[in-house]
């Protein structure tokens, strides 16, 4: 066939089989290529296991626990069904049933939300007009976009060695837990509440365009048609077809010197989660309604008051609260109990001051302001001003 057809050229690059075809397949192509040829016929073999269902059984129709693609495709779409076989680990034996099916569809939607976020945060973004080069960028922003590099090189690697099971981890776990369990979440309000044109928010509408240029790429081999689907309503200049574009190499890496690099924002990321357990807590007695209604008081020893002292008034935009406040760790009243970071105890307060119309925060100076008695001042900062000023988050 590789000799028959133009288009084709031998070796094959991949021969693709089930682990039965060891002494099949594999190896009948093997000896006879090599009678005829002095060579292997393929560059590489592939071998996969057996589809089971969640019992470990064998799929049989007498059994009666096959499932149709069709089925699948019918009930939750071929993207789900095509990131299932991406997620399964194929060197071992593939279950599948519809609970795992189902699972699958929560995980897609996790990618598709995200992407869906990203691009209706960049409505009216024009790239060549409105995005700013790295150094313009804030610093959580040009972390962010860091991330998203170190994500793709492992993403690449891994279609390299068609690892492609941790190929969906990687994916699934950049939406999660690096945007959705910590940088979208923060930078909604600097979204939402600065001026249109301001850097503090072209800063983080540049970062989700790298991000959903790169990101779309990474889904493109499984999530096909998700993928050409985002790929189309992208802002800016692109190519017909998402599958005529390369990896894509608009994001830049965090110099190694740089003063609020990796290792700051990874320390922030595990001060940030041991604030939202002591939300959570605080929410679940029923202390606060939200995190905005709380203020928070971080009682630390001096590297973690070295560390987030840094992000000065912008902590509380981190931790998303109405305060955050840095006290010594010998102060924290006896009843607080220790967090998973070393030298860092939290208190959570519910706020007294009003809450602004605008932002949502609860600020002392609601109601003082006769020309918007409902806004805080950094509202109407960005309303009637020149605009808030950020520097970090």
């Amino acid at each position: 066939v590789l000799d028959q057809r133009e288009q084709l050229r031998a070796p094959a690059d991949l021969y693709l089989e089930g682990s039965d075809q060891h002494r099949g397949w594999f190896q009948s192509s093997l000896l006879t290529s090599l009678a005829i040829r002095d060579a292997a016929p393929y560059s590489t073999v592939l071998t996969h296991g057996f589809t089971v269902d969640e019992h470990g059984r064998k799929m049989s129709k007498s059994v009666g626990n096959v499932i149709a693609p069709q089925e699948v495709w019918n009930d939750l779409g071929a993207d789900i069904l095509r990131l299932w076989v991406c997620a399964t680990d194929y060197r071992g034996e593939m279950s599948v049933s519809k609970d795992i099916l189902k699972q699958m569809g929560d995980s897609y939607r996790r990618i598709r939300n995200t992407s869906r976020f990203l691009l209706s945060n960049l409505s009216g973004f024009e790239p060549a007009t409105d995005a700013l080069q790295p150094e313009q960028m804030l610093a959580l922003d040009r972390y962010i976009v860091d991330r998203a590099l170190q994500v793709q090189a492992e993403i690449k690697d891994l279609y390299d060695g068609y690892h492609f099971h941790q190929v969906y981890q990687k994916l699934h776990n950049f939406c999660a837990l690096d945007l959705g369990g910590f940088y979208l979440d923060i930078i909604k309000d600097r979204q939402y509440t600065t001026q249109a044109d301001s850097v503090a928010r072209r800063s983080c509408q540049t970062a989700l365009y790298h991000i959903a240029q790169a990101l779309v790429r990474w889904m493109a081999p499984v999530l096909s048609f998700t993928a050409e689907e985002i790929y189309e309503n992208l802002p800016g200049e692109r190519l017909d077809s998402v599958f005529l574009t390369e990896w894509y190499d608009g994001l830049f890496a965090l110099a190694d010197d740089a003063d609020m690099g990796r290792a700051f924002w990874d320390k922030v990321q595990d001060a940030k989660q041991a604030v939202n357990k002591a939300i959570e807590g605080a929410r679940a007695a029923k202390l606060i309604k939200g995190s905005l209604s709380a203020e928070v008081v971080l009682f630390v020893d001096a590297e973690q008051d070295a560390l987030l002292q840094r992000l000065g008034d912008e902590l509380r935009f981190v931790t998303i609260t109405s305060a955050a406040v840095l006290k010594p760790l010998a102060e924290a009243p006896e009843e607080l109990e220790d967090t998973a970071v070393a030298g860092l105890k939290v208190q959570v307060l519910a706020s007294d001051h009003s809450k602004c119309a605008r932002c949502w925060h609860h600020q002392p100076d609601v109601g003082s302001h006769a020309e918007h008695p409902e806004l805080c001042g950094r509202c109407i900062t960005n309303v009637d001003g020149d605009g808030e000023v950020r520097h970090y988050a």
